[in-house]
C-alpha cells in the first residue's frame, strides 16, 4: 500500500515538473514570437529605407523612429509640383518652398541637389528630436532622385530681418522697443537651449534673417546645426573692408581660424541684436560721414551718450533711456573681440529678461495703445 501511493506520489511529481517544463518553454515561445514580430516590423520599415541602420547617434533610438521620413510624391504635391509661387526663399541648404500637406499641415521645405548618404539622415535624426518653443521644429527629410529635403514647420510671420528692413513688410510698425526686445529675448532662449544639450549644439550660422516669428510675434530660431549638413566651410574670407551680410555675423575666430564654440554664436547673437536695435543691416555705416560698420563701431565706442545715431527712429521716444543705455551696454559685451571676453547664452538671458521687465514697469499703455514714457534717467534724478 505504502509503495503504491509513492509511486503515485513520485508519478503526480513527475507530471508536476512536465507541466512545469511545459509552461516555462510556452514563455520562451511567446517571448521569441513577439520580438520576431517586433524585428519583422522594424526591418519592413526598413527595407527601402537605410535611416533604421545605426549612426553616429546611437543615444537616441527612440527619437530616431518618430523621426519622419517623407515621399517625393507627398512633396511635389504639397508644393504643387515644387512651383514658383511656393517659393519663399533661397538659403545656404537651397530653394525653400511653403507647402501644404495632406494632413492640413504647412511646412517649410528645403531642397538641394545632392547624393543619397547616410550622413545626412544621421544629421536629420540627431536635430530632429530638439524641440524648443523659441525653436523651429525639423520634422523630417527625404532623399530621392538626387534630391535631398529638408521639411521644417512653417512659421508664418517670416524673419525678423524683412520685418526690419524688408521690402514691402506690413508688420514694421509692431517692432516697437518692447517687442524687440520680446523677440531678442526668445531668440536668446532658442540659442541657449542648444547650448544647454549634451552634447552641446552652437548653431554655426544664427543671424537677423534666421530668427523668425510666429503669428504671435514669438522668436524662433531656425536653421540650427544646418551647417553640418553643409559640410566644411570653405568660403569664409579674412578680415575685410567689403564684408558681406553673412560674414558680418561670423566672431573673429570663425574668420581667422574656423574655430565655432558657444562663444561664436554669442558674437553672432550680439550683432544680432544691433540690427534690431538700429532696424538696419549691421554692414551699414551709423552715419555717412563713418567708414566703419556698425559692429566695428559700436566695438570701439567710448561713451553710450554717442549712440543715439544708430537707434532706430521707427521706435520714437517709446522706450526709457535705462533700457535701451542696458541693451547697448549688453551688445558690446556680446561683440567682444575677444570670445573669453563675451559672456554666455544663460546670462544673456537673464539679462534680456530683466531689461525687458523694468521697461515694462516703467512704461504705461494708455487710449488706443499710444504708450506714455518716462524716461528711466528723468525719474532716477526725480527721486534724488
Amino acid at each position: 500500500m505504502s509503495g503504491s501511493r509513492a509511486a503515485i506520489l513520485g508519478g503526480g511529481a513527475a507530471a508536476g515538473g512536465v507541466v512545469l517544463v511545459g509552461i516555462v518553454i510556452l514563455l520562451i515561445w511567446f517571448f521569441c514570437l513577439s520580438r520576431h514580430t517586433t524585428l519583422s516590423r522594424t526591418s519592413e520599415t526598413a527595407s527601402s529605407d537605410p535611416s533604421l541602420q545605426v549612426g553616429r547617434h546611437v543615444g537616441i533610438e527612440l527619437s530616431i523612429r518618430e523621426t519622419r521620413r517623407f515621399q517625393m510624391d507627398e512633396l511635389s504635391l504639397a508644393t504643387k509640383n515644387f512651383s514658383h509661387n511656393n517659393l519663399i526663399g533661397v538659403g545656404k541648404f537651397g530653394e525653400v518652398y511653403k507647402g501644404l500637406l495632406h494632413d492640413g499641415m504647412l511646412v517649410a521645405i528645403k531642397k538641394r541637389h545632392g547624393p543619397p548618404t547616410q550622413e545626412f539622415i544621421d544629421e536629420v535624426r540627431y536635430l530632429a528630436p530638439i524641440q524648443h518653443r523659441n525653436l523651429v521644429t525639423l520634422l523630417g527629410y527625404c532623399q530621392e532622385n538626387n534630391l535631398q529635403f529638408l521639411i521644417y514647420e512653417y512659421i508664418p510671420n517670416g524673419s525678423v530681418s524683412g520685418h526690419l528692413y524688408g521690402v514691402g513688410q506690413h508688420s514694421r510698425e509692431k517692432l516697437e522697443f518692447k517687442h524687440r526686445l520680446s523677440i531678442a529675448l526668445g531668440a536668446a532662449k532658442g540659442l541657449a537651449y542648444l547650448h544647454s544639450l549634451s552634447p552641446r549644439l552652437v548653431h554655426k550660422n544664427f543671424k537677423t534673417a534666421n530668427v523668425l516669428v510666429d503669428e504671435n510675434f514669438i522668436a524662433k530660431v531656425a536653421d540650427a546645426g544646418l551647417r553640418n549638413f553643409l559640410g566644411r566651410v570653405n568660403n569664409i574670407a579674412g578680415p575685410s573692408s567689403q564684408v558681406t551680410a553673412d560674414e558680418i555675423f561670423l566672431a573673429p575666430e570663425v574668420k581667422e581660424f574656423r574655430r565655432f564654440s558657444e562663444k561664436s554664436d554669442v558674437y553672432s547673437f550680439g550683432v544680432f541684436l544691433l540690427e534690431l536695435v538700429s532696424g538696419r543691416e549691421a554692414t551699414e555705416a551709423p552715419s555717412s560721414e563713418l567708414s566703419q560698420n556698425l559692429v566695428e563701431w559700436v566695438q570701439n565706442v567710448e561713451d553710450n551718450s554717442n549712440v543715439a545715431s544708430m537707434i532706430d527712429g521707427r521706435m520714437g521716444n517709446r522706450f526709457t533711456a535705462e533700457g535701451m543705455e542696458e541693451l547697448i551696454a549688453l551688445i558690446i559685451q556680446l561683440v567682444h573681440p575677444s570670445s573669453e571676453r563675451r559672456p554666455v547664452m544663460s546670462f544673456v538671458v537673464m539679462e534680456l529678461d530683466k531689461i525687458l521687465e523694468k521697461e515694462m514697469s516703467l512704461t504705461t499703455v494708455m487710449g488706443e495703445g499710444t504708450p506714455t514714457v518716462i524716461l528711466g534717467s528723468q525719474l532716477f534724478r526725480a527721486s534724488k
